[in-house]
Parts: structure tokens; C-alpha cells; sequence
């Protein structure tokens, strides 16, 4: 029983931290076509910081501290398929990291990514995200 309930919160801020990093570069994008310096400007920067807040830092602890936790229980670690899902997590949470720095730039004003690069950005954890789900229930190798 201690399995399932690891697993099903796991998976619920798996669901919240997704969301917010698919909402995060959408927020830039508009962030970045609002005049710099204007009162929407700095909405766009208060949203991206709550968002980082409240949602993505406690559902990236909570993915990580679960997902330990079911690798235990489970006995998984020298399984290739939870190697490479940890690799993954690992490209994810430095993805998570990387944008968390962009929002501090973007509300000091700094620029320096396109709407169309934020906008393939955008695609990583979904791509990411598809390959994890793959590799934990088919388990390939």
C-alpha cells in the first residue's frame, strides 16, 4: 500500500511541476513583448516568481524526494531504465534551474533569448517527459 501511495504523488507533482515548466516559458514570451520598464512588465515578472514559488520549487523537491523513495522501495537502482529516467530528471531540474536564473534576467530587464527560442525551449519537457514515461512502463532495458 506504502508503494501506491508513493506513486500517486509522485505522479500528482510530477503533473504540477510539468505544468508549470510548459507555463514558465510562455510567461517569458510575454513577459518580453511588454515594454521594458512598463507596469505590465513587472506583472509578467511577479507571475513568473510566484509561479516559481509556489508551484515549481515544492513539486521539483517533492518529485524527488517520492521518486527516491519509490526507487527504494521498489529496489530499482540497477535497473538501466531508472538510470536513464534519473538522467533525464537530472536534464530536467538543471532545465527547471536554468529558467528560474532567465526569470531573475528577464526581471532585471536582460533580454537575451528570442520569443522563438523560448519558444522551442518550451518543448524540452515535453519531449523529456514523453521518453520518462516510455522508459518506466515499458521499461526497455
Amino acid at each position: 500500500m506504502t508503494y501506491l501511495w508513493l506513486k500517486a504523488g509522485h505522479i500528482i507533482f510530477v503533473i504540477f511541476w510539468m505544468a508549470g515548466l510548459f507555463m514558465l516559458p510562455r510567461l517569458f514570451v510575454y513577459h518580453q513583448e511588454a515594454p521594458e520598464g512598463s507596469e505590465e512588465a513587472a506583472k509578467f515578472a511577479e507571475r513568473e516568481q510566484k509561479l516559481l514559488k509556489i508551484i515549481l520549487l515544492p513539486s521539483i523537491i517533492v518529485v524527488w524526494v517520492l521518486g527516491i523513495a519509490l526507487a527504494i522501495v521498489l529496489d530499482a537502482w540497477s535497473q538501466g531504465w531508472l538510470h536513464a529516467k534519473l538522467l533525464l530528471v537530472l536534464i530536467l531540474s538543471g532545465y527547471h534551474g536554468y529558467m528560474s536564473a532567465y526569470a531573475k534576467k528577464l526581471a532585471h530587464g536582460e533580454r537575451s533569448l528570442s520569443g522563438k527560442q523560448l519558444r522551442l525551449l518550451n518543448e524540452v519537457p515535453g519531449l523529456a517527459v514523453a521518453i520518462i514515461v516510455v522508459l518506466v512502463i515499458v521499461k526497455p532495458f
